[in-house]
């Protein structure tokens, strides 16, 4: 038998050609593997959830400013709004289903159709929404409406009492609004009929929302179109105080509203 004169190849032995090519492997793997991962996660932004930071006061008491939120992107179907950068790939709706009266939704503003907003749904096509002195009519009754104690709040012009009131919709859902009286620019208006294939939408601080009662070319909303909707908001994953901030580990505790984590939005 002849034996082989060559000595085994140890791994030490291993060329720089070699350990290029594996790390040039490992490398693409990486890249691989996150590639997948943002597209795993962009499909569902897109089909399911999407996180969204509460930036204003409009819809106190029921959100406040650093409110968390998470909102479902199937409740109403999907548009091309359900896509980043809102690309004119879709019109109209897919596996659309209809939003109900008292939903808390966010949606693209008619006047750019980029811009994110978040209000509550108070009118539904061919409803007639009127306020007087406050009171929030639609087709020609009054919404039930109690008076809660009021509360003190900053506000721009330092502290100042607001009314809370509770609202109940036919429904049974229930839900509290801000006031600062019954005279304020938005607390008496004409009656506005929904247009078909769109909605009216209220913030619940309610003298402190540029929403469906203003038309766009004042700055507000005016009626939203159903291709509009983003999703329907669910639930406050976590929230914080102003003041709290990525760069100061320790306001993640201290500026925390811990009793706001998880709540189910009504």
């Amino acid at each position: 038998m002849t034996i082989a004169s060559s000595e085994p190849v140890t791994a030490g032995s291993e060329t720089k050609e070699d350990k290029a090519k594996s790390a040039g492997h490992e490398l693409f793997e990486l890249g691989k593997t996150i590639f997948y991962a943002l597209l795993i996660a962009l499909v569902l932004r897109i089909v399911l959830f999407q996180p969204f930071t509460i930036p204003s006061a409009s819809m106190e008491p029921t959100l406040l400013e650093g409110d968390y939120i998470i909102v479902s992107k199937f409740a109403y179907g999907w548009s091309k709004h359900s896509i980043p950068f809102s690309p004119p790939i879709l019109s109209g709706r897919i596996f659309e289903r209809q939003p109900h009266r008292g939903d808390i939704v966010v949606f693209k503003t008619p006047k750019d159709n980029r811009t994110d907003f978040i209000k509550r749904l108070q009118g539904l096509p061919g409803d007639r929404i009127q306020v007087t002195r406050g009171v929030l009519y639609v087709n020609g009754k009054a919404i039930q409406r109690a008076q809660l104690t009021p509360e003190m709040i900053e506000s721009g012009f330092g502290a100042r009492e607001v009314g809370r009131f509770r609202e109940t919709l036919p429904s049974g859902k229930t839900y509290v609004t801000f006031s600062y009286g019954p005279d304020g620019e938005v607390d008496n208006t004409g009656v506005f009929v929904v247009p078909a294939g769109h909605y009216f939408m209220m913030g619940d601080n309610r003298d402190n929302s540029l929403d469906s009662r203003f038309p766009t070319e004042a700055g507000g909303v005016g009626f939203v179109p159903a291709e509009n909707l983003v999703g329907k908001a669910d639930m406050i994953l976590f929230s914080w105080k102003e003041g709290a901030s990525l760069f100061k580990p320790w306001t993640w505790f201290t500026d925390a509203r811990v009793g706001r984590f998880f709540n189910i939005l009504q």
